[in-house]
């Protein structure tokens, strides 16, 4: 049977219908970005920080070939494994070959968003392997067989009163329970027991410093550090774009990236991997898995500057009215609608246009990305390409034909302001304008501006 393609559109609407919910989301996202704004204006050299932040990766971009080559060589002389995968599929079976090797069934994985891009958990428990996600929030949405709905804060998208029913079903703590302490305490124990009988931790890579072959993990549970310190076997997933040049471009980053997630002066566990402990093995799978294609594609290729912050998600009036899930894709939000299309044009060409291109999240993106001008570019490449449906092509004409003769413009004015004021009630009804469903409609001016500016014009 084919695999029914999930749209945007349809799954935002659905999210919509819980109005209470999606004001929460709404807000709480909000406040997040507020946190930031004000952790941002505490650093008097924030955009000087962000310039520098944006050159590093620009000359990393341009180099990136001979900064991995020196990354593999450094990692090796530390004693490091270092794997290459073109796709995730390939990662897959490199992790899993690791661990069969070490005839272990049991792993622990802290925050990695590569491996979620490449279903990781679901191709090593459909070969046997128990995959426990220790974060928190990824462990949550993992008992409820979500993905996450935010790269920073997986869950989101639920309230204290969901994550109680959750443990109530899997951890059997109180029923109706919805105290944070409580909850938290409980999957403290049940975490703790999952650290201390695994023997593979695998991690995610926020930054890979090409100069000394160490990768960096951030994390504000330090449940990173548990699985490591406890296991026999470490594993990193790392995508090609996380090479930094040197450890002194690190600071850099460190002092961005928490501000920007979460309004943090830094992130709670910064922790440096150089080598394993003795008695004990450490490999880094290094993936490409579509990277290449965007680096080589100029339009787009400023998105791998990326840092995984998620300061465009908190930001985005789309994104906060219609949760993460409605991208359908691991990485949602203004970020992942630009790197979602390079993976599949056909399943997520309708990304890019769930967005305002309002610009917010170019304005609060820690490396500068362009974003709200990438996502106008996947708009125009894929309505040439034809993923755009006939209905929505058509209407682009037909507004790009008025629009370019003045006359045709002023007329269509002059009729939506009639309409506006003698047949409201027709541009009510749903089937006729159905943009009216979540909004209100807007008073008809008395003129245009065109004849007021006749008017006033000296």
């Amino acid at each position: 049977m084919k695999e029914a393609i999930i749209n945007h559109a349809q799954s935002a609407k659905q999210f919509n219908t819980d109005e209470a919910r999606v004001n929460w989301h709404d807000e709480t996202l909000w406040m997040v970005r507020s946190k930031r704004d004000k952790a941002a204006k505490s650093v008097e050299e924030w955009e000087t920080l962000r310039s520098l932040a944006s050159s590093v990766k620009e000359h990393t971009l341009s180099n990136l070939n001979e900064y991995l080559i020196e990354f593999e060589k450094q990692a090796n002389k530390n004693g490091v494994k270092v794997y290459w995968a073109a796709d995730a599929k390939e990662h897959n079976e490199i992790v899993l070959k690791i661990i069969n090797e070490e005839k272990i069934s049991k792993v622990v994985k802290s925050k990695s968003m590569l491996t979620e891009e490449c279903h990781l958990n679901k191709y090593l428990e459909q070969n046997g392997i128990e995959v426990v996600d220790t974060d928190l929030g990824e462990r949550i949405v993992q008992f409820r067989k979500e993905i996450p709905s935010h790269i920073v804060l997986p869950a989101i998208h639920l309230k204290k009163s969901d994550v109680s029913e959750t443990f109530n079903q899997y951890l059997g703590t109180e029923k109706n329970n919805t105290d944070p302490q409580y909850l938290t305490s409980a999957a403290r124990v049940h975490l703790r027991e999952k650290f201390l009988s695994s023997e593979v931790a695998i991690t995610g890579v926020n930054f890979a410093i090409a100069e000394t072959g160490a990768v960096v993990v951030c994390t504000n549970e330090g449940n990173a550090d548990m699985g490591v310190h406890a296991a026999r076997v470490h594993i990193a997933s790392m995508g090609i774009e996380k090479i930094i040049p040197k450890a002194n471009h690190l600071g850099i980053f460190l002092r961005l990236l928490a501000r920007s997630a979460t309004g943090q002066p830094i992130t709670t566990y910064s922790s440096h991997y150089h080598r394993a402990r003795e008695g004990a093995s450490m490999h880094i799978v290094i993936v490409d898995n579509g990277r290449s294609r965007q680096l080589a594609n100029e339009n787009f290729r400023n998105s791998l500057k990326c840092i995984r912050c998620g300061a465009c998600f908190n930001t985005c009036p789309v994104y906060r009215r219609s949760s993460g899930h409605s991208y359908h894709n691991a990485i949602a939000g203004p970020i992942g609608s630009v790197l979602a299309p390079n993976m599949d044009k056909q399943k997520n060409y309708d990304l890019p246009f769930a967005s305002t291109l309002c610009g917010s999240c170019t304005n609060v993106c820690p490396v500068k990305i362009n974003l709200h001008e990438q996502l106008w570019k996947w708009r125009q490449l894929l309505t040439e390409e034809g993923y755009v449906s006939v209905g929505k092509k058509m209407m682009m004409k037909i507004m790009a034909f008025v629009l370019s003769y003045p006359l045709l413009y002023q007329i269509a004015g002059k009729s939506a302001r009639f309409a506006l004021t003698y047949f409201p009630f027709m541009l009510k009804i749903k089937k006729i304008n159905p943009w009216y469903v979540n909004r209100e409609m807007p008073q008809a001016p008395k003129q245009s501006f065109t004849s007021w500016y006749i008017q006033h014009k000296k």
